[in-house]
């Protein structure tokens, strides 16, 4: 698969640093609260955090300890240094545009006490939380975020850039299109199709196909505007 992105021939739990193709120093692209939980992915995962990348911080700024390197037009100097990169940004939209813009070399990051089965496959930049679980013949796409304790079943299919927030839960044979987010502790139902470009409110419940991109909230959901 591609450079950055990880396939798990049987289950893991925990040591996640061995199954990159080579141990590298990471810089952070994003230096806010999900910045920060992206940052302990890294660390908990025994990876090399070199620092973070933000235009909205002063270089030398700390977080978590580690210095803010400086802004989105310094990457290429990283890059050039052999690092990787993940984008730590919750705006599916934004981490998109970044990483169209800026063809650098990212990675995944795995918490150690996420739960990956068997056959599962997650793409590069593709971050995964502490607790999320991510169960047999799951296919994750590139930069997306699989937040705290979410639950991605069997035979899952998740587009590029999707967030599923803390909590969420998709049954089996779900499938989730591109720079899709399921909100805190929403459910989706089994062999449910969820088109791209919609937001799932907190608490909705899925139980049929959502074929129009917008945001739907509720139980079960209803469109409550489109996206044109």
């Amino acid at each position: 698969m591609a450079s950055g992105g990880l396939f798990f021939s049987k289950g893991e739990r925990g040591g996640f640093a061995e199954n990159l193709p080579f141990m590298c120093k990471v810089v952070v692209i994003g230096a806010g609260g999900h910045g920060k939980v992206v940052a302990d992915v890294i660390l908990s995962a025994g990876m090399e955090l070199l620092g973070f990348l933000d235009d909205g911080r002063s270089p030398g700024d700390l977080v978590l300890g580690y210095p803010v390197l400086g802004g989105l037009n310094d990457i290429g100097q990283y890059a050039d240094q052999g690092c990787r990169f993940i984008i730590a940004i919750g705006s599916n939209s934004t981490r998109r545009a970044i990483a169209s813009a800026h063809k650098v070399r990212y990675c995944t990051a795995i918490h150690p006490s996420a739960v990956i089965g068997a056959g599962v496959t997650i793409g590069e930049g593709t971050v995964v939380m502490a607790g999320a679980v991510v169960n047999p013949d799951a296919s994750v796409g590139r930069h997306c975020i699989l937040n705290t304790s979410c639950v991605v079943e069997h035979d899952n299919r998740l587009a590029d850039y999707v967030h599923i927030c803390p909590k969420a839960a998709l049954a089996g044979t779900v499938t989730v299109g591109e720079a899709t987010q399921i909100g805190i502790g929403s459910s989706v139902s089994n062999n449910i199709s969820i088109c791209a470009e919609c937001l799932l409110g907190a608490g909705t419940v899925a139980v049929r196909d959502i074929t129009v991109p917008g945001v739907y909230v509720g139980a079960p959901a209803r469109l409550l505007r489109s996206r044109s």
